[in-house]
C-alpha cells in the first residue's frame, strides 16, 4: 500500500516525492547518496521503519535529482541545488517548517538548509553524517584521498559491489547476510546508475560543511552507531560539537543503517527531543494469520464490462468478503482497489474464509486470488505491520486465479484440522530472504 507519489519543481528539474504518516509534525527525510521511493516498499526491513516513523510525524521522503524517481539530469546536484530540492519540496506541500532529516549523505544538505532556512527549520536531526567526508590533516575520520578515489573507481566499474555494500558506501557491515547484500545491490542499480553514484561520490569528497556549523541556531539532534563502518562516530562526535547546543547520541551496533537495530528506540528518542513526549513503549506485536485476497484479471474484467456494471460487482465481492470474515472471526485490517487485508486469530479459520471466499465469488463470475501466511505482527492502531505482513502479500501474488496458496508455516500449524494441501514447490518470494515452500489449498 505504498503512497501517491507526486513531483515538486525545483528549477528545471522534477523531484519525487512521497508523503505517509498522520503524526502531529512534519519531516523532511532528506536521503543519502541514493534513493527510489518506490522500492522502499518492496523490502519488509525499509517499509517497517517509514511505517513506524510515519506514526509519530508525517514523513515527506523524496528522491533527489539523479536518483530513483526524481529527473536524472546528466548534471548532478551542487549542494546548494540539493538543499534547493528541500525546499521545493516543502513548497509543493505549502510547510512553512518541518523537522529535517539528513542522512547519510543526506546530513550534508540538511545541514547547509538549516543554517540557510532557519525560519523553516523546526528543528535538525542526522543520521551518519560528518562534516567532513573525506580525511584531512585537521578532519581525521573518514576515508583518505587514496581510498576515495578506489570507492569511486569501484562504483564505476563495479557498481553495486559488495565491498562497497558492506563498507565505505552502504556499510552494512561484515555481518550482513548474502540474501541482505543481494536486495542491496537490487535497491542500488534501481536508485542511481554507476555514472551517477560516482559523480556524487566524487561531489561528497569536496564537500565540508564546518564552516557554516556554527550558523545552525535551531534545535539539533546527532546520532551515529559506535561501529558504523561507513561514518566514524568520532567524526559524528565532531560535528555536533561545532553547532552550538546539539545534541549527540551514540548507538550500539556495527552497521551504517538506522533501521537494521532498534528502530523503535531511535524513533522514540526522535520524537521526545521534537515535542520533549517519549510515548511509552508498548509491546504490541502478537501472532496472527493474515489474508490477502484480490480479484483476478481485475482490470481486464473493468475494460469488458464498464464503469457502472464493475462497480456492482465489486460491491457483490466486498459482501460476500466481509460476511465471510464475520463468519471466521476475521478483522478486515486494510483495502485498496478490489485487494483486502484480513487477520485472523487461528491459521485453519483463515484458510476456511480463503476458500470460502474463493469458491463462493463464483457465482458472482469471479476468481480470487489469495495468500495466507502466519507470523506476528505489529499492531497500528486498526491497522497491522510487520514482515509477516509482507509474506502473505507475497505469498498472495504467487497464487493463481482461483486458487488459495499458504505459506509452509501456515500449513505446518493446522496439522489434523482435515483440510488438504497440494505442494507448489519453492519460491523466491521477492524482497523477503530465503526461499519458501508454498502449498495450494485442495477444494474443500
Amino acid at each position: 500500500m505504498k503512497p501517491e507519489t507526486n513531483y515538486a519543481k525545483s528549477g528545471d528539474v522534477y523531484i519525487a516525492y512521497q508523503v505517509n504518516g498522520t503524526g502531529p509534525f512534519d519531516l523532511v527525510w532528506a536521503p543519502g547518496t541514493f534513493s527510489h521511493l518506490d522500492m522502499d516498499w518492496e523490502f519488509p526491513m525499509r517499509a517497517d521503519f517509514f511505517l513506524k516513523l510515519g506514526t509519530i510525524c508525517r514523513l515527506i521522503r523524496f528522491d533527489k535529482r539523479g536518483t530513483g524517481l526524481s529527473d536524472r539530469p546528466t548534471q548532478m546536484a551542487t549542494l546548494e541545488q540539493r538543499t534547493d530540492d528541500i525546499r521545493a519540496v516543502m513548497d509543493a506541500l505549502g510547510l512553512k517548517s518541518a523537522v529535517i532529516f539528513g542522512v547519510s549523505e543526506g546530513a550534508s544538505m540538511a545541514c547547509m538548509f538549516a543554517a540557510t532556512y532557519p525560519e523553516r527549520t523546526r528543528s535538525l536531526v542526522t543520521w551518519g553524517g560528518m562534516a567532513r567526508w573525506c580525511a584531512s590533516e585537521d578532519h581525521p575520520w573518514g576515508l583518505n584521498t587514496q581510498q576515495y578515489a578506489e570507492m569511486v573507481r569501484d562504483v564505476r566499474e563495479n557498481w553495486p559491489s559488495e565491498w562497497y555494500i558492506r563498507g565505505p558506501g552502504a556499510g552494512l557491515g561484515p555481518d550482513a547476510s548474502q540474501d541482505v547484500i543481494d536486495q542491496a545491490k537490487r535497491y542500488m542499480r534501481a536508485a542511481g546508475s554507476p555514472s551517477a553514484v560516482a559523480a556524487y561520490e566524487t561531489m561528497n569528497s569536496e564537500i565540508d560543511t564546518r564552516p557554516i556549523l556554527s550558523a545552525i541556531k535551531v534545535p539539533t539532534l546527532i546520532m551515529n552507531r559506535t561501529g558504523d563502518p561507513a561514518v566514524s562516530v568520532e567524526g559524528a562526535r565532531d560535528m555536533a560539537k561545532r553547532i552550538p547546543g546539539a545534541r549527540f547520541i551514540e548507538y550500539p551496533g556495527d552497521t551504517h543503517s538506522i533501521m537494521a537495530i532498534e528502530p523503535e528506540k531511535i524513533i522514540g528518542d526522535i520524537q521526545e527531543f521534537v515535542t520533549g513526549i517519549r510515548q511509552e513503549v508498548i509491546d504490541d506485536r502478537v501472532l496472527a494469520t493474515i489474508l490477502f485476497v484480490d480479484i483476478a484479471d481485475s482490470t481486464k474484467m473493468l475494460s469488458e464490462l464498464g464503469d457502472r456494471v464493475w462497480k456492482e460487482k465489486l460491491e457483490s465481492y466486498y459482501r460476500l468478503a466481509r460476511s465471510q470474515f464475520g463468519h471466521y472471526r476475521g478483522r478486515e485490517t486494510n483495502t485498496a482497489g478490489d485487494g483486502i487485508m484480513a487477520s485472523f486469530d487461528g491459521p485453519a479459520r483463515a484458510v476456511r474464509c480463503a476458500s470460502a471466499i474463493a469458491s463462493q465469488v463464483k457465482q458472482l463470475g469471479l476468481d480470487v486470488r489469495a495468500g495466507v501466511h502466519t507470523g506476528e505482527v505489529q499492531v497500528m492502531g486498526d491497522n497491522i505491520g510487520g514482515i509477516a505482513v509482507h509474506i502473505a502479500s507475497r505469498v498472495q501474488n504467487e497464487s493463481a486465479p482461483g486458487e488459495v496458496l499458504v505459506s509452509s508455516t501456515t500449513k505446518d500449524l493446522i496439522a489434523g484440522s482435515g483440510i488438504s494441501f497440494e505442494p507448489r514447490g519453492e519460491r523466491d518470494l521477492k524482497g523477503v530472504p530465503g526461499t519458501w515452500h508454498l502449498y495450494a489449498v485442495v477444494n474443500q
